[in-house]
């Protein structure tokens, strides 16, 4: 019931799209990111100026309405421009998704590779076996795809402390019993713990944040189940708020996240980031292989010896989240 396959929730950035284009091969091999697309956003421009290394990413549309035009179908516009940079697309159905989508997404797993992601979110579209059933039969007779070709993907999303960790963990039970009753291509349970803001942490140390996703995940100890997450960012989308933009790295270890936000050394960014990364290279989280554990680690290796080029927001984005899959496919149990 599970392809090995580590499927990241990711949002259409710089950053995010610099770590899946720095993956080694066998990483890459591995990992098959799901990217939330919103209507203010063009995945094909970002995806031909720094192509994943994967090669194949899942699309989700779900906060784009159908529109107006029968003629316009953003499914299928953005079926053909990926293929067009060589990028194979996987649609994510949703399951408020009209039939009109649907269809749309059959079509445009037809345009690929003829496969498609089914993303459920049991708090929300779900609550019990019965309602999944007739809600995931409908979903697929619209886009006319079999189980054996879905990817299903149980969305526990945001896992904000631990008595919400502890509920999700037997809701995520409950559905893995309904799921496991029918043929789909892979099971895998995604949410996500990390903070929607971090301006309120403190700077100039090292914060810890629980990484409560993973550890339902490790809970449920269910073999065969696949994992995902929302990489180093929230399942709580604030579009449109503007962070103070502090040097920020988001370290991923076992169990915690470290925060370091750095405002110290004065005004230049360059400065404050190389202070930064020279803290983390020092510190007990570094890991044993140093730079070569990741892409984003010989990043902020290569930082901690110079202070020129103090990076940028999607700079630190981007070294968070490749070490963050590297972290993962060195963590879960068939690497």
């Amino acid at each position: 019931m599970t392809d090995g396959v580590y499927r990241p929730i990711l949002r259409p950035r710089r950053g995010e799209l610099a770590a899946l284009h720095h993956l080694d091969a066998d990483a890459a091999r591995l990992v098959m990111p799901i990217i939330e697309v919103s209507a203010t956003e063009h995945l094909p421009q970002l995806v031909r100026k720094i192509p994943p290394r994967t090669g194949v990413i899942a699309v989700d549309l779900g906060t784009i309405a159908d529109p107006w035009d029968p003629l316009s179908s953003p499914p299928l516009d953005l079926a053909e421009e990926l293929a067009d940079v060589g990028v194979a697309m996987l649609p994510v159905l949703r399951a408020y998704d009209s039939p009109r989508r649907l269809l749309e997404h059959g079509l445009a797993a037809r345009m690929h590779l003829l496969r498609a992601v089914l993303r459920l979110q049991p708090h929300l579209d779900a609550r019990n076996a019965l309602t999944a059933t007739a809600l995931t039969d409908r979903m697929l007779a619209g886009a006319g795809l079999e189980f054996e070709r879905v990817d299903l993907v149980i969305d526990l999303a945001e896992t904000a402390c631990t008595a919400h960790a502890n509920r999700f963990e037997e809701r995520a039970r409950s559905m893995l019993r309904w799921a496991r009753a029918s043929p789909w291509r892979s099971i895998t349970v995604a949410a996500g713990a990390m903070p929607p803001n971090l301006d309120d942490l403190p700077t100039d140390e090292p914060v810890t944040v629980g990484r409560l996703d993973a550890q339902v995940w490790s809970r449920l100890s269910e073999p065969g189940i696949g994992y995902a997450d929302y990489g180093v960012t929230s399942p709580v989308r604030r579009l449109g708020i503007n962070h103070r933009q502090l040097p920020t790295l988001r370290y991923t270890a076992d169990r915690d996240w470290w925060i370091y936000r750095w405002a110290r050394r004065g005004g230049r960014s360059d400065d404050r980031c190389h202070d930064l990364c020279r803290t983390l290279v020092d510190s007990p989280q570094w890991p044993a292989a140093g730079a070569r554990f990741s892409w984003g680690d010989a990043q902020i290796a290569r930082q901690a010896r110079s202070a020129r080029g103090g990076g940028s927001s999607a700079s630190w984005m981007a070294w968070s989240t490749s070490h963050h899959i590297a972290h993962v496919l060195k963590a879960l149990p068939q690497h």
